[in-house]
């Protein structure tokens, strides 16, 4: 394992690279990208044990921190989401030519929907492209972010604020704190804009492999994957899509582990 900087569009970003511990027939990395906000720190540990395993299966993978987040340079409050595309961009240029192989991406929630943006961006030659629990819809997943803030002020007994407020008060160009973090303008219009439907409908021959935990002892994707998955059939889309039973460790505020989906990710890289 090694921890770098890279030379990103804003500012230097810190990765971790775990290289490949075994010789494939075929090279091969991944490069992270993670999710949004608090969701990043409370998946660091699931993340780094794949990035173990994998490259105990030949893969070389890189853990990104993108401009703005971690350890990268910047704060929260400049981020922008085309600075993120050009982060994983460089990250992805960056592993290229270490590891000498194809290299794919691998993301986590948001970060998932980023790589479907950055992949339906790559002229070709894409190796992977691994969505683990994937934000299907950027408006929903915004707008589940704004309720953190009004959740907070009904706890402080302040006046009452809405999602739809404070939407508003984005789209005036009004910063807003949340949860810690300062959400600018022009990143929430990025993200309320994407919808992960339209973005894999632009992969040129890619098949994603989607990925989701679910809580029981006969686990499904949930109602909106399947929707997804229909409509990615009826368009004659190559795919794969599993759900494993395990917890959203994600959104859990302790450590939180899902070991089946850890196998289940194994099996699609073991040669």
């Amino acid at each position: 394992m090694e921890a770098l900087f890279l030379d990103g569009r804003q500012g230097p970003l810190f990765c971790v690279y775990h290289p490949a511990a075994v010789q494939r027939r075929e090279k091969i990395g991944l490069v992270y990208l993670p999710p949004f906000a608090e969701e990043m720190n409370r998946s660091r540990r699931m993340v780094a044990l794949q990035a173990r395993r994998l490259a105990a299966l030949g893969v070389d993978v890189l853990l990104l921190d993108l401009f703005g987040t971690g350890d990268s340079a910047g704060d929260f409050g400049d981020a922008r989401w085309e600075t993120w595309r050009e982060d994983a961009k460089a990250a992805m240029d960056w592993l290229g030519a270490r590891c000498a192989g194809r290299v794919g991406l691998w993301g986590l929630r948001l970060g998932a929907l980023l790589a479907a943006e950055v992949a339906a961006e790559a002229p070709s030659g894409l190796a992977r492209l691994l969505l683990w629990q994937p934000v299907l819809s950027g408006e929903r997943h915004l707008t589940q972010f704004l309720r953190l803030r009004v959740a907070a002020s009904m706890g402080k007994g302040s006046g009452k604020e809405t999602a739809r407020d404070l939407r508003a008060r984005l789209s005036q160009g009004e910063a807003l704190e949340i949860a810690g973090y300062e959400l600018a303008p022009a990143l929430a219009e990025a993200i309320a804009g994407l919808q992960l439907a339209a973005l894999l409908a632009r992969l040129k021959g890619l098949r994603p492999d989607l990925m989701e935990v679910s809580a029981g002892e006969d686990p499904a994707p949930a109602p909106a994957t399947q929707q997804l998955l229909g409509e990615l059939e009826r368009q004659g889309l190559p795919h794969t899509a599993r759900a494993v039973c395990g917890e959203p460790f994600w959104s859990i505020q302790e450590i939180t582990l899902a070991p089946r989906l850890l196998d289940a990710t194994d099996a699609l890289f073991r040669p």
